[in-house]
């Protein structure tokens, strides 16, 4: 019988997959058995097993309800997805579900506010084969599941700069972007976070080549993470991080309050309806 190793030992989605296997057989469960008791594709329970593919955070919820595993199955989950990033970007996967306050500034769609289906088409290529496209898949689960980091409790307090530019280049599918759009309405209405439009009217800024994230952990502490041109940078020095802090706020007075923000994503959203 397979045995939980410990996650510093290997990677954290062959963790992931021997624990699975663990539970199961510890359980006296045969593949076909679970496939059967949960409902999930036992083809899709194997490559979950043998490290082949990333499942969504809910799955993991359901695996550690079915075996009362507590939130052992969520827990490696979320060391897992943080290697379908390049390793430029772990860092600063491992700061932000844990910060304080977060502020963000972006010219399309960010992340943590994207629906699945936008995220998969912002993630995609043209023409890509079977493998790139479940690598795809991988990095849309990942994607999502740092959205989680909203509902925390408790949440943190979080600031979205959106640049008007995001609003005005919809995706292909006219329906899925019906649903991004709503759905900003609704996050816009979330206690915890704050969400802003940088309209065209407010003219150029330096920080029109990319991306801009602030962090600060409840230490304190804060970091810069920046986005753009193919490539990022953390940045730890803290005069760095205040001059990033000034450009954001200067952002922060040019982009619309809150309110008026979430009337022109919704005016957005009404030229959008047929």
């Amino acid at each position: 019988m397979a045995e939980p190793v410990d996650v510093d030992e290997e990677s954290g989605r062959a963790a992931l997959g021997r624990t699975l296997r663990y539970l199961r057989e510890k359980a006296g469960k045969s593949l076909g058995q679970l496939a059967e008791e949960t409902r999930y594709d036992k083809s899709y329970l194997y490559r979950l097993e043998v490290g082949q593919r990333l499942s969504k955070l809910e799955v993991m919820t359901d695996l550690d309800r079915y075996y009362a595993s507590g939130e052992l199955l969520q827990g490696l989950w979320k060391v897992a997805r943080r290697e379908v990033f390049k390793d430029k970007y772990k860092e600063f996967m491992r700061l932000e579900p844990t910060a304080r306050i977060m502020h963000l500034f972006t010219l399309g769609i960010p992340g943590l506010l994207q629906t699945e289906d936008v995220a998969r088409e912002s993630l995609s290529g043209a023409g890509e084969t079977q493998a790139e496209a479940e690598l795809v898949e991988e990095q849309v689960v990942a994607r999502l599941g740092r959205q989680q980091l909203l509902h925390r409790v408790p949440a943190p307090s979080v600031r979205i700069i959106m640049d008007e530019y995001a609003l005005r280049r919809p995706v292909s599918d006219a329906k899925a972007w019906g649903k991004q759009l709503c759905h900003l309405v609704e996050v816009s209405e979330m206690s915890s976070l704050v969400l802003q439009v940088l309209p065209f009217t407010a003219g150029a800024h330096n920080l029109m080549d990319g991306s801009l994230t602030l962090l600060w952990q409840e230490d304190g502490g804060a970091i810069a993470y920046t986005e753009g041109n193919g490539c990022a940078e953390l940045v730890e020095d803290q005069s760095a991080v205040t001059r990033y802090r000034l450009s954001y706020d200067r952002l922060r007075d040019l982009a619309l309050p809150p309110s008026e923000s979430a009337a022109f994503i919704r005016g957005v959203l009404e030229e959008h309806r047929p």
